[in-house]
Formats: C-alpha cells, structure tokens, sequence
C-alpha cells in the first residue's frame, strides 16, 4: 500500500505540470515551485528505494524462514521499518532542497528538462556548487548502495532456497512470491541507471529527459 501510495504521489510530482505546459504552451515555473517539486521528487524516489529494500527483505523471511514469518515480520517490525523509510527519505529531501535554497541564481533561467531535475540546477547555479555535488555522490553510495546491496544478498538467498526445493510445483509457488517484486525493482533500477548513462554518454539533456521518462512515468505505470 505504501508503494502504491508513493509512486501515485511520484508521478503527481511531475506528469500534471508537464500536461499543463504543453496544454498551455506556457513552460513557467516559479522558484519556490520548483523547489517545491525538487523536494517531493527527491522524497519520493529515495523511499521507492527504502520500500523496495523492505519488500525485499519481506519476501526473504516469506520464502527462506516460512515458518518464522509472522515471528519476524510482525506488525511491530513492518510499522518501524516503514516510519525509519520515511523520516530518513525525509530529511535526505529536507537536507538536499535546503542546500539548493542557499545557492545563488540569475533571475531567469531556462531549465532544460521537463521536471525540476537537481543535476539540471546545480548546472544553471551562479555560486560554488562543489558541497552539492559532494552531498549527492556521498547519498548516491548511501542510499542507492546500500539498499541495491540488500536486495541483491536477499535475493541471491532466494534463489538459493528455491534451488533447494525438490519439488517442481514448491519451486513455481516460491518463484511467483516475489516475481512481481523482482519485476519493480528491475524497472527501478534499470531506467535510473539507463538515465544516468545516457546523460553521461551524449552529454545532452535532451536524451537524459527522455530517458527520465522512463523512470517518472514507464516504471510506476508498470508497478504490478
């Protein structure tokens, strides 16, 4: 539910201002506006991180300890591990929208993407953007690291424990526990990865808008 809840919001962050721009022929967005989308974008994204990480971990205790399930996966444990979600992706967002705010820029400025992207701001600042740059290559590690790292171990013991079913039938009932999962965090991180190596490839923010498509619109669509 809170998955659903966030990529509903996610997708709000951005899609309605896009459709009202290319309905009004108007691509204006005000500073605090854009501040403001910046904050709930950045929100959004690191807990579609968190909460993939907790799924992962969920169907790791439903598959490999079924037994120790509703033990260990108690409403107790569920509800702490979604609130640490939220207030940590909280305050990474709190802490990159502020360190934006202090920064320096021209009176007009034309960004080159359909969303208020941070890279495409850092870009356009008149000031020192170097504790910028730094505080995203140190959350990148942390947030985006960090949990991949656990979600690959969970699921590399998944597969383990599916392997040493005997049965064919025991296997399918495992595999299709977590195969709607594993199909999100595919999306999830394929599309953010795509975006980053065609930025980094063309050097064109035309490509890396498109590419942006892919995880603002194509992936929460997808969410089974």
């Amino acid at each position: 539910r809170n998955l659903s809840f966030v990529d509903i919001c996610f997708v709000s962050t951005t899609i309605p201002k896009m459709l009202v721009n290319i309905q009004t022929q108007s691509q204006v967005i005000t500073y605090k506006g854009c501040v403001t989308q910046m904050y709930f974008l950045i929100l959004f994204v690191a807990l579609d991180d968190f909460l993939l990480t907790v799924m992962a971990y969920d169907c790791f205790v439903a598959i490999c300890r079924p037994l120790y399930y509703t033990v260990i996966m108690n409403p107790r444990l569920c509800g702490l591990l979604l609130l640490v979600s939220w207030i940590t992706s909280a305050l990474y967002s709190f802490l990159e929208s502020l360190m934006v705010l202090l920064l320096s820029f021209c009176t007009v400025l034309k960004i080159p993407h359909f969303f208020c992207e941070i890279s495409q701001i850092l870009q356009l600042a008149c000031s020192d953007t170097f504790l910028n740059n730094l505080v995203i290559s140190l959350s990148a590690v942390l947030l985006a690291g960090v949990p991949f790292s656990g979600i690959f171990y969970s699921y590399s013991k998944i597969v383990s424990c599916i392997c040493g079913i005997p049965s064919a039938q025991g296997k399918f009932k495992a595999f299709s526990t977590c195969v709607s999962h594993f199909s999100v965090v595919f999306l999830f991180y394929c599309t953010g990865v795509g975006v980053i190596l065609s930025s980094a490839a063309t050097h064109s923010s035309h490509a890396g808008a498109v590419a942006s498509v892919m995880y603002t619109v194509v992936t929460p669509m997808l969410n089974p």
